[in-house]
Order: C-alpha cells, then sequence, then structure tokens
C-alpha cells in the first residue's frame, strides 16, 4: 500500500492546470518578443515548429514541478508484518486398556467409545503437542510427544484391551511413565488426561507419590472416571460383574497436580469431559504487528532533477534560448 506522510503538498498539485492556462495566455506577454508587420512574412512550417517547442518545453517545466510535489508530499510503501507467537500445550493422553474396558455399559464398549472422543479431541487440538500412553498392569508408550495429529489418530485407532498376562490396573506407574515423557517439555502447559475404569491394583508405584512426582514438573493431571456403578458385561463367558472406581484416589490425583477429576456415566458424559479439558487448556497464541515503511521520495525528486537539467539543456544547447 501507498501513503503520504504530507499529503497536504499534493494540493498544489492543483495549480499545474491553473499554470498550464497562465502560461498559454497571460504568460505569454512576459516572454521576449520581436514585432513584425504580418506573421504571414514567416513559412507556416517554422511556426508550427516554434510553437511545437514551446509546448514541449512549457510540458516539461509543468512536469518537473509535478514530480517535486509529489515527492515533497513523502511517497511510502507500507508494509505490514505479522509475527504469531503459540504458546502450546503438550499433552498426554493415558487410556486404560485393563479388560474391564471392554464393558457395554457405553457403546459399544468403553474402550471404543474413549478412542472416539479422544479422536475427536486431538483434532480439535490445533498446533499443540500430543502424545498417547496405555496401560494395564503395565504401561506401554503408544506415540510419543509430536505435532503430526495423523499419526496420533492411527496409533489410537489401533488400542487394543491388553492381553491376560498384562491385566491389570498400574495408575500410580502410568503416571510416572507419562510424567518422564513431559518432564523436559519447555511447554507453558504441561498436561495429562488419564482415564480409568477401576482402582491401581498393579505397578511398583502408589498413584498418589506418582502425582507428587508430576507436580514437582508442573505437570497438572485431569483424571476421568469412566464407567456406571451397576454390574456389567465385560468378561466373555463370565456373565456381569461390577467393578469399582477408585474416585478418591482419582480426585486426589487431580487435586495435588492442579487439575480436575470427572466422572463419565455413559458416551454423551465423556464427550462433556473431553470438550471441557479443551475449554480449559487452551492454547495461547499471541500476534505482533510491526509496520515498515519504504521511502518513495527519491522516484519522484531524481527524475525531476534530471528533467529540469535536460529541460534547461535542451532550451540553451537545442533550443538557443537566450537570457
Amino acid at each position: 500500500m501507498i501513503e503520504f506522510s504530507h499529503p497536504w503538498m499534493l494540493i498544489f498539485l492543483f495549480l499545474i492546470p491553473l499554470l498550464w492556462i497562465w502560461m498559454s495566455r497571460a504568460g505569454q506577454k512576459l516572454e521576449g518578443t520581436i514585432s513584425v508587420s504580418s506573421h504571414h512574412i514567416f513559412p507556416e512550417s517554422i511556426k508550427k515548429k516554434g510553437r511545437m517547442k514551446a509546448q514541449v518545453l512549457k510540458t516539461l517545466r509543468l512536469a518537473v514541478l509535478g514530480l517535486i510535489i509529489i515527492g515533497l508530499a513523502g511517497p511510502r510503501r507500507i508494509d505490514t508484518l505479522q509475527e504469531t507467537n503459540m504458546d502450546v500445550v503438550d499433552i498426554v493422553l493415558v487410556i486404560d486398556i485393563s479388560s474391564s474396558m471392554l464393558a457395554t455399559d457405553f457403546d459399544p464398549n468403553r474402550l471404543e467409545a474413549v478412542k472416539k472422543t479422544a479422536d475427536r479431541f486431538i483434532l480439535e487440538r490445533e498446533g499443540d503437542r500430543m502424545g498417547l500412553l496405555v496401560f494395564a498392569g503395565e504401561t506401554f508408550i503408544q506415540c510419543p510427544l509430536t505435532v503430526d495429529k495423523d499419526v496420533v489418530r492411527r496409533l489410537l485407532s489401533e488400542v487394543r484391551v491388553a492381553e491376560q498376562a498384562y491385566d491389570g490396573t498400574a495408575i500410580g506407574m502410568a503416571i510416572a511413565n507419562a510424567s518422564n515423557r513431559l518432564r523436559t517439555s519447555l511447554a507453558k502447559s504441561k498436561v495429562m488426561i488419564l482415564l480409568s475404569d477401576g482402582s491401581n491394583n498393579a505397578g511398583e508405584l502408589d498413584p498418589l507419590t506418582a502425582a507428587d512426582l508430576a507436580s514437582r514438573f508442573d505437570i497438572k493431571i485431569y483424571t476421568i472416571g469412566a464407567g456406571t456403578d451397576r454390574s456389567v458385561s465385560f468378561v466373555p463367558g463370565r456373565g456381569n460383574m461390577r467393578n469399582v472406581i477408585d474416585e478418591k484416589t482419582l480426585k486426589e490425583i487431580a487435586d495435588k497436580t492442579g487439575g480436575k477429576y470427572f466422572r463419565a456415566k455413559d458416551s454423551s458424559a465423556l464427550d462433556d469431559v473431553y470438550a471441557e479439558i479443551n475449554a480449559l487448556e487452551r492454547t495461547e497464541i499471541k500476534v505482533k504487528e510491526y509496520t515498515r515503511y519504504e521511502e518513495l521520495f527519491a522516484w519522484f525528486l531524481l527524475p525531476a532533477l534530471l528533467a529540469g537539467l535536460g529541460t534547461e539543456s535542451l532550451e540553451r544547447h537545442v533550443l538557443r534560448k537566450r537570457t
């Protein structure tokens, strides 16, 4: 975009047509003249050539004046630059894959409902780094922190319930391993979203001790208890069973780290939980705007100088005008 630092100077451009009129009429009386009895004694070609020379000089003088006025008005090009700083959030999803996650109180079961909801959550986290850890009796890093959402979503879709040899619920070890992934992060906010449908019954580390460790690294943990309180079917051939969610421990984990505990008893509630966490942990985007000016007056004043010198040279050496 072009603008003028002294736009009021452009008012003087209106003088140019007035000067043209004045030079064409009254200004001629100030020129040096020779009186002759009749202009018919001069050939038409000479008169035409003289008028043409006068017009050329007049046009050059007014062009020089116009260029000077525009140059003094201070033309300049404006470039607006924006610098965007994004304070990203590093998030590790920690998902329980013990056999109880096959319970059918969620459609079609707890694990598939969680995967579907988490997938939508990942899609909405623009610019953040996401990681995925799953746990049962042991923990498994499914995906390290990455900005490639497609990779995280693909690996999430491949999550299955743990084999019987690894069954159990090692919440403490899951927190410790996820904390190890987040502790060296330079992100402004480090978040763990831990979902479980049971209570800690495996692993070598107590969940609250692991939560204390996470808080030392400024890691915030949101905990989700998924499942109903009624008996549900989740182990084929063994009828209905009832698993108990250790809500007290999940609440304490969240409190120790500055997070929040949620309870989801159906798929709809699970959607609401992830939506609320998404709203609580927003990425901050800071935009700085810079304006750069490129002065253009030289593009008018330099041609004005050259045209002025050219006009003077034309008058003195070509047209042989004498002062």
